[in-house]
């Protein structure tokens, strides 16, 4: 029996197999995100149509990292997506993520948002801003000013442990040094109406309801409140409430706090190239102007148009403290919220 032919086609159809599949993955680029898929999908659906190249998301809600270092080396991650820079700063310290150096990411994103080293890129920015009642006489504020006696009683806010207000807390130990921030944290709780307890809406849930006069929150929720279903309980809460950006009182013209979304080509990626193309995308003038529209967060690029709910807030000046300064005071703040007993 001549098997000369037989084998040759063998070969010839294992060469194409190599082929396709070495053809198809460098046309897709896969994304693990511990945020919700839908929030991403109308930027990776033109990010599909204008390059080709297509993009596939893996919810990971918890344990990211853990999942990430359990595949190792054989992990089809090409990007890491995450909110917050404690998380962030965690892949890299465990290793996960790969340092590039990209001019249109070091061009068109601020240092202070940006890993010194290449490995991690923020993509956008969620500014820590003040509720107030709407009828308040109140237009302008200082973090400090949280703990000052005269809102004994008025003051509304989510657990002091959650990432959020640990990395606002950082950043007052960054500018103000650990004792002062120890004092603050006890006269912040000192102040509290309720527990320190709930997310950010219901903040403004209970401005509207008369158990507090103002409280601190992210500033998109406010745009998903206010573009809820009229009517609705988000809606009428959003309505009740106005947006003031606080500033630190210690930093002369200083600016509003803010975390980011961010994100890292993971080390084992097996499309890094489309990695990085993505990455360069999401902070185009056109996905960072979709990314402040579908998620109501603040562009890290300066100059993209912003959504007119966002806009209404006022100009946005940021904090000029690097990020890796926040991450560094971040172990410390936690220390300190349990060490005052602020959730309890």
């Amino acid at each position: 029996m001549n098997t000369k032919f037989p084998l040759k086609n063998v070969f010839a159809a294992a060469a194409l197999l190599f082929s396709l599949q070495a053809q198809a993955a460098n046309n897709e680029v896969n994304i693990y995100t511990t945020r919700e898929p839908g929030l991403l999908t109308p930027i990776l659906e033109q990010f599909t149509k204008d390059t080709g190249i297509k993009a596939n998301t893996v919810f990971v809600k918890d344990g990211l990292a853990e999942r990430v270092a359990t595949e190792g080396a054989k992990s089809p991650a090409d990007i890491l997506m995450t909110v917050d820079i404690g998380r962030l700063t965690e892949l890299v310290d465990k290793g996960l993520t790969q340092s590039i150096d990209n001019k249109v990411l070091n061009e068109r994103i601020p240092e202070q948002y940006r890993g010194t080293d290449g490995q991690w890129y923020a993509l956008s920015l969620r500014d820590r801003v003040l509720y107030a009642a709407k009828d308040l006489d109140l237009d302008s504020f200082h973090y400090e000013d949280l703990a000052d006696p005269k809102w004994k009683g008025k003051v509304c806010i989510r657990s002091g442990q959650h990432p959020y207000n640990i990395s606002l807390f950082a950043a007052l130990i960054a500018h103000n040094g650990a004792e002062k921030t120890e004092e603050w944290l006890k006269g912040v709780k000192a102040n509290l109406a309720r527990k320190a307890a709930g997310g950010d809406r219901e903040v403004a849930r209970d401005i509207l309801a008369g158990i507090c006069d103002i409280g601190i929150a992210n500033a998109y929720y406010v745009g998903r409140m206010r573009n809820a279903e009229p009517g609705s309980e988000q809606y009428q809460w959003g309505q009740a409430i106005k947006v003031i950006r606080p500033t630190f009182s210690s930093i002369e013209n200083g600016g509003t706090h803010a975390n980011i979304s961010g994100a890292s080509v993971a080390k084992h990626s097996p499309n890094k190239e489309n990695a990085i193309k993505l990455l360069e995308y999401l902070v185009s003038d056109s996905a960072q102007s979709m990314y402040a529209k579908t998620n109501y967060e603040y562009p890290v690029v300066a100059g993209v148009e912003l959504d007119p709910i966002v806009a209404s807030f006022g100009e946005f000046k940021a904090d000029k403290l690097p990020m890796t300064e926040v991450a560094k005071n971040r172990k410390a703040a936690s220390e300190l919220v349990d060490k005052v007993g602020f959730d309890n």
